[in-house]
């Protein structure tokens, strides 16, 4: 059975060198105020730093982008962000066949003046975009329908103020008017009733359905005082004309 040897002080070599290890890898980053954690440069900070020429494969596309040497995969993502419209979550970049992590600094590397780089979309924002992009969609088809309601409404609504203009000056309205006008809306109610819609969409849907209660409810109570309204009886009167006397036998010879 093997035995540790242990140092001057007491402990194992073993131990010595795992706490060496662990201290090293935590001096490998440090904290930018950003937030960012970043490799921990190690090089001479008045030493003059290099600009590079990156040359960056998005599918397709090619582009070529300046930087200075001292910067981060992270930075090389938030100028390919404006290029491409992609977010820097969104982004992933590969240098010699591995995934680079945003706090990686661009020298530390090994990357070069034109040295070449891969962008690629994460696969899980794509699924992202595409969900948020179906969900548009039924917020945008839930809007027009809403308004296609809401016009109609509008129509129905200046009808509902005619009729309540004419009962309150004593002018009866067909009934059948009145009916026929609370179905129209009872429609417009159930056309309201059968769209999805989520968020302002939702708050526009309920909006429009108080207003067919309200013309519903409006014209039920027309429809109690049109009833109490006696019809006007329009009555003419006619001009009497006098007859001229009829001639006697004698007068029509002469």
């Amino acid at each position: 059975m093997m035995k540790k040897k242990q140092n001057a002080y007491g402990g194992s070599r073993t131990r010595e060198t795992a706490s060496c290890h662990s201290r090293e890898q935590q001096s490998e980053w440090e904290m930018r105020p950003g937030g960012m954690l970043v490799q921990k440069r190690t090089g001479k900070p008045d030493a003059p730093v290099p600009n590079l020429r990156l040359r960056i494969a998005y599918g397709a596309l090619r582009y070529e982008i300046c930087l200075s040497s001292s910067s981060t995969f992270g930075e090389v993502k938030k100028v390919m962000s404006e290029e491409t419209g992609l977010k820097v979550e969104e982004q992933r970049v590969v240098y010699r066949g591995k995934e680079r992590e945003n706090g990686e600094f661009l020298d530390v590397c090994g990357v070069k003046d034109r040295s070449k780089l891969v962008l690629v979309q994460d696969p899980s924002s794509i699924e992202r975009r595409f969900i948020q992009m179906r969900i548009n969609a039924k917020i945008q088809t839930a809007n027009r329908a809403i308004n296609n309601v809401s016009l109609q409404l509008d129509q129905l609504v200046d009808q509902v103020t005619a009729i309540e203009k004419s009962i309150l000056k004593g002018v009866k309205v067909p009934e059948v008017q009145i009916i026929t006008l609370i179905e129209m809306l009872m429609r417009q109610a159930i056309k309201l009733e059968s769209i999805s819609a989520e968020g302002d969409a939702s708050a526009q849907k309920i909006l429009q359905g108080k207003r067919v209660q309200k013309c519903v409810e409006t014209l039920d109570q027309l429809k109690t005082s049109n009833a109490t309204i006696k019809p006007m009886v329009v009555t003419t009167k006619w001009e009497t004309f006098d007859h001229p006397p009829t001639p006697t036998k004698w007068e029509l010879f002469e």
